[in-house]
């Protein structure tokens, strides 16, 4: 029998990197999001409709798949004002609710369910709070803050001990790719960058103080979701996830100028933020001049511009001191990685080609 994976938030920034790597793995995939999912490569899979929030929508969606073998759970939801809303109630409870409402019917109908994965974070760390032990371990302690990903941690491994599945809880760093929306800062970074040209601006970086940081690209996220499904090694864990290498912002400013061809200039502390609401009417001239497909630009760009301040460190006295080891991931058996700079430019590459970003050659 065919594995078979149920891919949830699947047009989401992760969803559809796991999206497209379980198809390059010769998987059957059903996707499950709000929004059909815009598959860089183009194919096609099976898509449902269904907003998760809702109990009796997603179960009468998900009872019929009987033969689901595996879940990719990506599907989050974030409050408007997003760094604030990590640590809501209401943020909580309904990440908690719609990870029921996908769960519950599955077990329940799937006659050969097998393995979930859950997407965590270093939020999982307290980063956004405070400092974190260097590098934080899967081992470290938890439960000094409200977060969803304790409660869904604890829901996976009750429900997986009870009817017999396992599970993989991931914990990428802060993840980007070629996916519009979300908490990716990279179309973010590639609007800014188009406005700054538009005006004759300076491609100047808009951050804060200096420091270190690791990525996570999608597509390697996606990669791991593949072979935590099948790994008896990745059975009921937790796995910090990164590229492989350390970057600093500054460092990899030029190249990303490059590949979207405007002029590095010096620094130019600015909300990333405000900045594009502010100049929301310079995009609609972008977007009419070279004919792109991002005509709403809330959709490209996502909460991916609050999330640019703060990963950026916008008005703030140091950057995030946050590094996660991965020792554990490749002792049981990961080894792939990519420079992230080279993930930084192939997604915003993979945003051009797709028109939703502007070219970098203007002859074009």
């Amino acid at each position: 029998m065919r594995n078979k994976v149920l891919v949830t938030g699947a047009s989401g920034l992760l969803g559809t990197a796991a999206i497209e790597q379980f198809l390059s793995a010769g998987w059957e995939v059903v996707g499950v999001s709000r929004r059909k999912p815009d598959l860089p490569s183009g194919r096609s899979i099976e898509f449902l409709s269904v907003d998760l929030r809702d109990e009796a929508a997603t179960r009468a969606a998900l009872e019929p798949l009987t033969d689901i073998t595996h879940i990719a759970y990506t599907a989050i939801y974030e409050e408007p004002e997003l760094v604030s809303g990590w640590s809501r109630r209401s943020q909580i409870d309904t990440n908690n609710a719609m990870l029921r409402n996908v769960v519950e019917p599955i077990v329940a109908n799937a006659t050969n369910f097998q393995h979930i994965s859950i997407l965590q974070g270093t939020k999982i760390y307290g980063v956004h709070l405070h400092p974190i032990p260097i590098p934080a371990r899967e081992s470290d302690a938890r439960h000094d803050h409200e977060n969803f990903f304790f409660d869904h941690e604890d829901y996976v491994r009750t429900m997986s001990a009870k009817h017999g599945f396992a599970y993989t809880a991931l914990r990428p760093q802060l993840v980007t790719g070629a996916t519009p929306g979300a908490l990716n800062v990279l179309p973010a970074i590639g609007v800014y960058a188009a406005i700054r040209r538009e005006l004759g601006q300076p491609f100047g970086f808009p951050g804060g103080p200096s420091f270190v940081w690791e990525a996570a690209d999608a597509n390697l996220v996606g990669d791991v979701m593949v072979w935590a499904a099948q790994s008896p090694q990745a059975a009921n864990q937790a796995f910090n996830i990164t590229n492989g290498d350390v970057f600093e912002w500054r460092n990899v400013w030029p190249a990303l100028a490059q590949t979207l061809g405007v002029d590095a200039g010096p620094d130019v502390p600015t909300s990333l933020a405000a900045y594009i609401v502010e100049n929301a009417a310079v995009w609609d001239r972008i977007v009419a001049k070279y004919d792109l497909r991002s005509h709403n630009l809330r959709e490209l760009v996502g909460y991916g511009d609050q999330h640019a301040d703060f990963a950026f460190a916008h008005g703030a006295p140091a950057g995030p001191r946050a590094f996660v080891s991965t020792i554990k991931l490749r002792q049981a058996g990961f080894t792939n990685t990519i420079d992230t700079q080279d993930a930084f430019r192939n997604s915003l590459q993979s945003l051009i080609d797709r028109k939703l970003l502007p070219p970098a050659d203007l002859g074009h």
